[in-house]
């Protein structure tokens, strides 16, 4: 499977953003997708994953601000990025898996996107 991540910006404090990641050449229904992001020296880390039930988990650094979504029939998920921080600024990848539980470390997961940078201002 191919991922297009997209959406990403310079936002200041307080902002929203919504980051798309959209999906191609497999059956993306069935598929679990997270976002995970990456600061500049940091480890890559967990946001929010989907399965293709639609159970969500979310970091506890973005639980209540941010929140995953997806439409299958246009094969792409979502991240609505509310009450945006200076330290939510990092580069989002999105990755997807074949499977039907959740999971939160990036090496569980086999297809990745390009990655879209975010970067809030104070």
């Amino acid at each position: 499977v191919q991922l297009q991540a997209s959406g990403g910006g310079l936002v200041q404090a307080g902002s929203s953003l919504r980051l798309s990641c959209a999906a191609s050449g497999r059956a993306f229904s069935s598929s679990a997708v997270a976002w995970f992001r990456q600061a500049p020296g940091q480890e890559r880390e967990f946001v929010a994953v989907i399965t293709w039930s639609g159970a969500s988990y979310y970091a506890s650094s973005v639980k209540g601000r941010f929140t995953i979504s997806r439409d299958n029939a246009k094969a792409t998920v979502y991240l609505q990025m509310n009450s945006l921080k200076p330290e939510d600024t990092a580069i989002y990848y999105c990755a997807a898996d074949d499977t039907i539980v959740i999971l939160t470390k990036a090496e569980n997961y086999d297809y990745w996107g390009q990655g879209t940078q975010v970067t809030v201002s104070s």
